[in-house]
């Protein structure tokens, strides 16, 4: 079968990106996924225990933007899930985004001065970025801002293995205080897990018979890139249809400007036998202990066991010649690799009949519906000449 589009990588972005070629545009497409299972970091299964689990980690899938929501409805039903999580802070369950719960709970003694403070300056249901407390010349409010921005810091030294003098790099990034007693992580109109997983809903997307699907299949074997020339090669004949890549935006172009750092995770999970093992379905431990977080799927899959499964996740680095730590989890957005980042985005410019989409190849931590968005907005522009808002 002669195919029009090869795609690179069957995560989220490149599984949308079939999807619609395959669908509206009835393109021939071959998808290449060198794991041995289709949906990326968002791939659920049903374990022995009869638990639905991400092996990659907890995804909730949540979004304001109602043509995406409306377009993944297409091939799921979903379970409504306001999803919450805590940090263990000493011997205190602490809630994130921070908001006036946390105060209570980090600073007892002073919370009621704080919250004055912070009611003086702000409306309810306000968004204070952290840097805006940690800079306040309100004692009360820079004791909040100082805190968080602690608590943050050890949180962000286990993950991304970073130094203090990296760390205030992330300032601008942290989740922003709320001047609510809302403790959900998401504020978002719709905030749920497709109801038979993210798998299936997956299988729905590629069910169209003119999708090809190949897994255990590293694309460097089937596919070879003449850089000089800007020519692709498939099985050693020249491929004069259009690639779209989504995998890491470094190796493409074999780390002419270096290697973009990632961090990766060990996942260890463990059936236990009890209703529940926590109080919440996720827990972070920013001090103690070598693991990041605890997520407990009792809460996420809904199934009515007399058991449940906790998954453990211990950071990493991202390491490509590992069989444990080989999957590329989160970029770590210093400058410096920023820097490195825009090297190769402006190559991958010159390259006509290749379009690279998704969070590797953009390097950047996108929500689910952010690229879906993308996706849609780029197949709809480029590929059928239409403009639609998406």
């Amino acid at each position: 079968m002669p195919f029009d589009f090869i795609i690179v990588g069957a995560g989220l972005a490149g599984i949308t990106a079939a999807e619609e070629l395959a669908n509206v545009m009835n393109k021939k497409v071959l998808i290449l996924e060198k794991r041995d299972h289709i949906g990326g970091n968002c791939y659920d299964f049903i374990n022995e225990n009869g638990t639905r689990i991400n092996k990659y980690g907890p995804h909730i899938f949540h979004t304001d933007n109602n043509l995406v929501y409306n377009y993944l409805s297409l091939f799921t039903m979903w379970d409504r899930h306001s999803h919450k999580i805590l940090f263990k802070c000493d011997d205190t369950m602490v809630p994130v985004p921070f908001n006036f719960i946390s105060i209570d709970k980090i600073l007892p003694k002073e919370a009621e001065e704080i919250k004055s403070a912070l009611l003086d300056k702000y409306d309810v249901k306000s968004k204070i970025p952290i840097k805006e407390l940690v800079e306040s010349e309100n004692k009360h409010i820079k004791k909040l801002g100082d805190t968080i921005y602690e608590i943050f810091s050890k949180h962000l030294k286990k993950v991304y293995n970073i130094n203090d003098n990296e760390i205030i790099e992330f300032i601008d990034k942290l989740l922003p205080f709320r001047t609510s007693y809302d403790c959900r992580y998401y504020e978002n109109v719709y905030q749920a897990i497709p109801r038979e997983g993210y798998t299936n809903m997956f299988n729905n997307m590629l069910s169209n018979h003119n999708i090809t699907v190949m897994l255990n299949t590293n694309y460097h074997d089937i596919i070879k890139i003449d850089h000089k020339n800007k020519k692709i090669y498939f099985e050693d004949e020249e491929f004069e249809g259009h690639l779209i890549f989504t995998g890491m935006i470094d190796e493409f172009f074999e780390y002419k400007f270096g290697k973009l750092p990632y961090r990766s995770s060990i996942l260890i999970n463990e059936i236990i036998e009890n209703d529940t093992f926590q109080d919440n379905a996720v827990i972070y431990y920013p001090e103690e202990y070598h693991f990041s977080r605890i997520t407990d799927y009792k809460y996420l899959c809904g199934d009515y066991l007399e058991s449940t499964t906790i998954q453990l996740e211990y950071p990493v680095e991202y390491d490509i010649t590992s069989e444990e730590e080989n999957v590329p989890f989160y970029c770590v957005p210093l400058e410096k690799n920023k820097e490195i980042f825009k090297k190769y985005r402006k190559l991958s410019e010159e390259y006509e009949n290749i379009t690279f989409i998704g969070r590797l190849t953009e390097y950047e931590t996108l929500q689910m519906d952010e690229v879906v968005e993308k996706v849609l907005k780029l197949i709809s522009e480029k590929f059928t000449g239409l403009s639609t808002e998406y």
